[in-house]
C-alpha cells in the first residue's frame, strides 16, 4: 500500500514534467530528419567534398562566388533577387491593403448572402494553383501580362485575398462595437474611426497577413515557371530550378549555396515577425 501511494504521489508531483518530456522527445524524433536535412544543406554549401555524403572533408567559399560573379548561362543573382523581392513586397502590400477593408466589411456589415460568401471565398482558396493554369494563361494573355512580373503579382494577390480576408475578419471580430461607438461619440466619422481607432488595434492581424503575403510571393514557383519566359525576369525559385537542370549533372555545392541564400531572407523575416503568428484568430466571435 505504501509503495502504491508513493508511486501515486510521485506521478502527481512529476506527472506534468514527465508528460512534457515525452512530448518533447516525440517532437524531436519527428523533426530530426528535417533538422538533419537543413544541416546537410549548410555543410554542403561550404564543403569541397562530403565523405559518405554527410561529413565535409574540406571547407571552401568557392560555391558562394555566384554572389560576385554571375554563373555562366544564368542571369545575375542580384537582379533575380530584386525580382523576387519586388514580387514578395508587392503581393504583401496589395494583399494587406485589400484585406484590411474586406475583413472589416465581412466582420461588421450584415448583408444578404454574407454567410454564403464567407464559405465561398474560403473554398476558393482551397483550389490547387496548378488546376488554374489554363484559365490563368488565357486571362494573362488577354491582359498582355505573359512574361511580366505584374501578371504574377496580381495573380498571387487574387489567390491570397480569401485567406487574408478571413484572417483580418477574425481580428476585427475580437473588437467590441463599443469602441467604434465611443469614437463616433467623440466626433469622428465612420472613416476616421476605422483609420484612427480600429486599424491600430488590429496591427497584429495586419502583421500576420503581411507575413503570409510576403512568404507567398517570395516562394512562388508554379506561375513563375509557367508564365515567365525571359531569364532577366526570373525569381530565385526559377533560378534554382534552372541550376538543377539535369539532375544527373547537378553541382550540389552551387545548388545548396543558392538554396541557402534563398532561405535566409525568409528566416530573418520570420525571426522578427513570428510573435504575431501566435495571435492568429481566423474564426472570430461572430458568424
Amino acid at each position: 500500500m505504501e509503495s502504491r501511494e508513493y508511486k501515486l504521489s510521485f506521478f502527481q508531483r512529476h506527472g506534468e514534467k514527465i508528460t512534457n518530456t515525452i512530448i518533447i522527445i516525440i517532437l524531436f524524433v519527428i523533426s530530426l530528419p528535417i533538422i538533419l536535412s537543413y544541416l546537410w544543406l549548410v555543410l554542403n554549401s561550404f564543403a569541397v567534398e562530403m565523405k559518405y555524403g554527410i561529413i565535409p572533408t574540406k571547407l571552401t567559399l568557392e560555391h558562394w562566388k555566384f554572389l560576385i560573379h554571375s554563373v555562366r548561362g544564368y542571369p545575375n543573382i542580384w537582379q533575380v533577387t530584386l525580382n523576387t523581392f519586388i514580387v514578395a513586397v508587392m503581393v504583401m502590400v496589395l494583399e494587406l491593403f485589400i484585406t484590411s477593408f474586406a475583413g472589416y466589411a465581412l466582420s461588421r456589415y450584415k448583408f444578404r448572402g454574407r454567410k454564403t460568401m464567407l464559405l465561398t471565398i474560403l473554398v476558393l482558396h482551397s483550389f490547387p494553383s496548378v488546376s488554374l493554369l489554363v484559365a490563368v494563361y488565357y486571362v494573362l494573355r488577354t491582359m498582355n501580362l505573359i512574361n511580366s512580373l505584374w501578371g504574377i503579382i496580381l495573380l498571387k494577390v487574387a489567390l491570397e485575398i480569401p485567406w487574408g480576408a478571413w484572417i483580418m475578419k477574425g481580428f476585427y471580430d475580437q473588437l467590441p462595437w463599443e469602441i467604434e461607438w465611443a469614437g463616433t461619440v467623440d466626433g469622428y466619422s465612420r472613416i476616421q474611426v476605422f483609420f484612427k481607432v480600429i486599424l491600430p488595434l488590429v496591427r497584429p492581424g495586419m502583421a500576420v497577413t503581411a507575413i503570409f503575403g510576403f512568404l507567398s510571393g517570395w516562394s512562388e514557383f508554379i506561375f513563375i515557371n509557367t508564365f515567365i519566359l525571359d531569364q532577366q525576369t526570373w525569381t530565385l525559385s526559377r533560378y534554382i530550378k534552372g541550376v538543377i537542370g539535369d539532375f544527373r549533372f547537378v553541382d550540389y555545392g552551387l545548388l545548396t549555396s543558392i538554396s541557402l541564400f534563398y532561405m535566409l531572407p525568409t528566416l530573418m523575416f520570420y525571426f522578427f515577425a513570428n510573435k504575431y503568428l501566435l495571435q492568429v484568430n481566423i474564426t472570430g466571435t461572430k458568424g
